[in-house]
């Protein structure tokens, strides 16, 4: 199985047919209650509105993490990735935080790749480098065969940002 753990707040990857998409920074489609955040709702037509409620009364909110706000997923992306067999990471500083701490979460032995223009010095030690942007570097590392995988047992992360 794929997984997709993306920092982005657009629904592009389940336009584009994504199934199994973690959204570490929330859904700008969505709206949640503004004291309990497992309480979300579909967007009302034309954004949200001062008034408008959630069954618990309190004010909706976008579902998204503001500044110094926790990320709710982060959990959730660490036992993805501790499970998974293959890690692409995609387009990246490696500078936001809590998300850029995901791959030392990957077991010994997992591949990592970093796909990012500035690869050779973002990547952490024993993590594999493609130094250039999203779709080239995506392209090239599937076509060197490097896109294998292991055993098939586990699962296969891919983690972005959204540089291209």
């Amino acid at each position: 199985m794929v997984s997709i753990i993306t920092q982005n707040i657009d629904d592009l990857h389940e336009r584009a047919g994504s199934r199994h998409v973690l959204h570490l920074h929330g859904e700008i489609l969505k709206a949640r209650s503004s004291v309990d955040r497992r309480m979300h709702y579909p967007l009302p037509r034309g954004g949200i509105e001062l008034g408008d409620i959630c069954d618990k009364g309190s004010q909706l909110r976008p579902d998204v993490v503001w500044f110094g706000e926790e990320v709710p997923h982060f959990g959730e992306a660490c036992e993805i990735i501790a499970d998974a067999d293959l890690v692409l990471v995609v387009g990246t500083s490696l500078a936001v935080m809590p998300a850029a701490s995901l791959l030392q979460h990957a077991p010994f032995g997992t591949h990592c790749v970093l796909v990012d223009p500035e690869a050779e010095s973002l990547a952490p030690p024993g993590v594999t480098r493609l130094s250039q942007p999203a779709g080239r570097g995506c392209r090239r590392w599937c076509a060197t065969g490097d896109a294998r995988g292991g055993s098939g047992s586990r699962r296969h992360s891919w983690a972005e940002a959204g540089r291209a």
